[in-house]
């Protein structure tokens, strides 16, 4: 199964997990160099619904909030990746600077950030906690970090 799906067929399986009763969990961010700390979180989202569904930055939007040598892989090798994962069940991508707008369109029942973010820095949470739905920030596994890596490497290379 593919699970690469733009913003109209995400509405479209919301839709369908409503009917059924089913609880459809958001998370998103860059997942470039995908690691045991990212593992862990989208495993913990997954585990608070039945179907989790991850907004994946798109290389230019991520251009515009981390710099121009980001992301290290592109948006098709990260889907990709993501795609792999058990624990996820869908990838939409979005090209704004953060998915307010998809998660307006989509409308899952809780939204998922790591514990790097405050409560009122979450993008989405007015959307979500508007039409009653919940915001869940899980802890994350200390010392994985993307950047980190990333300049780990820049360090043992120096």
């Amino acid at each position: 199964m593919k699970k690469l799906i733009n913003s109209e067929e995400a509405k479209e399986i919301r839709a369908k997990a409503k009917k059924e009763g089913k609880v459809v969990v958001f998370t998103n961010g860059c997942f470039d160099i995908l690691h045991r700390g990212h593992i862990e979180s989208l495993h913990q989202a997954k585990e608070l619904g039945d179907i989790l569904i991850v907004g994946l930055n798109t290389d230019n939007s991520i251009h515009k909030f981390k710099s121009k040598s980001r992301p290290i892989f592109n948006q098709n090798d990260r889907a990709e990746v993501l795609n792999a994962l058990t624990s996820v069940d869908y990838i939409v991508l979005f090209n704004e600077p953060t998915p307010e707008k998809l998660i307006e369109q989509i409308k899952p029942d809780i939204l998922v950030k790591g514990s790097d973010y405050k409560i009122n820095e979450i993008a989405g949470r007015e959307i979500v906690q508007k039409y009653g739905g919940k915001v869940v920030i899980i802890p994350l596994l200390p010392g994985y970090s993307t950047t980190q890596i990333i300049n780990k490497i820049k360090n043992e290379l120096d």
